[in-house]
Order: structure tokens, then C-alpha cells, then sequence
């Protein structure tokens, strides 16, 4: 078994899910990877979290333990041997951290990009308030949510947990070879949303490919508690 690159805990994910047409992401699929379907129709997510308590390697890296995320996601599913592993592949990661996009990036071909960013967590009697902010060519973007206080399992066939149970990472190293990473946590329980906000330039973030995303109305947008999570040392298909 491969061991532990990254771990760290991963919390209060804010999950914006838009139908998207196939040919959109064939020039972003990994070699021997397919994309994967929930009732016929074919997904990008944008989600935001947080990482606390990071460790590469086993090590804290100083100052980069407790930072945002927020990234543009798909969904492919790849045959091992008969075996299916379901997985997402990222478009562009956003961090605060430098040294998280540089270690991303170099080893494991990833597309993050280092910039400014902020969150905030409120809590009411009845609901709780959150959102992500990452600032990109001098304007600040917005992933907000207002969900119920308590949260619930994911039911089972839904497109919650078609959309948060990928315990695999692809990235494209070439047109030949893809880097395959997996990623262990429990399944999450999910608040559900009362309303969100998304103020997002996607043709700045991401290239005109995702323009069409910019007054798009999400399929949903649902918040998970998150967990402690473990990514393992990658290996090429």
C-alpha cells in the first residue's frame, strides 16, 4: 500500500455542481480515464474548504497548516483490471500557501495557483453562515452558502453522494501517462442549503472554455461537515 503524502483535515465544504456538455473537458481528461456520469448527465463542481491541521510528509510546514481552498472539479472514472475507481480531476486549485502550490504542482502535476483569500463561519441559533473569497486580477470572487444547522447522511444513488464519494485523484501528465493519487476519508454528512451566492468570473479563473458557467444556475449546491482526509503517494498509469 502506498503511504501518506498528505494529510490534514478538510471542513465545511460548499459543493456548486453545473451540468456541463462532454466536449467541454475532453482536452482536460487524463489518458486511460473516462468521464463519469450521474443519470446521463456530466458534471463540474466548484467547491470551497478549508485545510486544517496540514501535514506533508508527516511534517507541519510553518504557516501552511490552517488555509482556504476553493477549486473547479470533474468526475472520471478509470478501469483497474475490472475494477472501477471513480475520481475527479482538477481544472485550477486556488491556496494562500505558496508552498502547497509549488509541492502540488511539481510532484503531482496539479494546477494550483497561489492568491489571496479569506473565509468566515458564523453560527446562529437556527443556521449557520459561510463563504469563501479568493481575490484574481484584482477582483474578489465569492462562493457563500446559509444552511440548516444540523446535518445529515448522504442518501444513498443521490447526486450528493455521486458528487462528494471520488476517492480517487487523476491529473494528465502528457498525452500518454496520468498520475493516479488515492484519497481516504469517511463519508460526509451534508447540511442542507437555504440559499448561496456565487459571484465568480470563470473565464478569468479558468479560459473561456468555462465562460458559459458565468450565468449558469447550478444543478445544486449543497455544504459538507468534511473530515480528516489522507492523500497517498502517486504512482502512472
Amino acid at each position: 500500500m502506498r503511504s501518506e503524502f498528505l494529510t490534514a483535515e478538510w471542513k465545511d465544504l460548499i459543493m456548486a455542481n453545473y451540468v456541463i456538455d462532454p466536449s467541454v473537458l475532453m482536452p482536460y481528461l487524463p489518458p486511460k480515464t473516462e468521464l463519469d456520469a450521474y443519470k446521463g448527465n456530466v458534471y463540474v463542481s466548484l467547491i470551497g474548504f478549508m485545510f486544517a491541521n496540514t501535514r506533508l510528509l508527516g511534517y507541519k510546514v510553518p504557516f501552511h497548516i490552517n488555509f482556504e481552498e476553493v477549486n473547479l472539479r470533474f468526475y472520471v472514472r478509470y478501469n483497474d483490471r475490472g475494477e472501477w475507481k471513480r475520481g475527479a480531476v482538477f481544472i485550477k486549485e486556488f491556496v494562500p500557501k505558496p508552498a502547497i502550490s509549488v509541492i502540488a504542482n511539481t510532484l503531482y502535476n496539479e494546477q494550483y495557483s497561489t492568491v489571496p483569500m479569506k473565509h468566515f463561519l458564523h453560527q446562529a441559533d437556527n443556521e449557520i453562515r459561510l463563504g469563501y473569497h479568493w481575490k484574481y486580477k484584482n477582483k474578489w470572487n465569492r462562493l457563500e452558502a446559509t444552511v440548516e444547522k444540523s446535518a445529515a447522511p448522504m442518501i444513498a444513488g443521490s447526486e450528493e453522494e455521486f458528487i462528494a464519494e471520488h476517492y480517487w485523484g487523476y491529473s494528465k501528465y502528457n498525452n500518454n501517462t496520468t498520475y493516479e493519487y488515492a484519497v481516504h476519508h469517511p463519508a460526509w454528512n451534508v447540511f442542507a442549503v437555504k440559499e448561496y451566492r456565487i459571484d465568480c468570473d470563470f473565464a478569468a479563473l479558468y479560459g473561456k472554455n468555462f465562460s458559459m458557467l458565468q450565468n449558469a444556475i447550478p444543478n445544486s449546491v449543497f455544504v459538507a461537515e468534511g473530515s480528516a482526509i489522507s492523500i497517498l503517494h502517486k504512482r502512472s498509469l
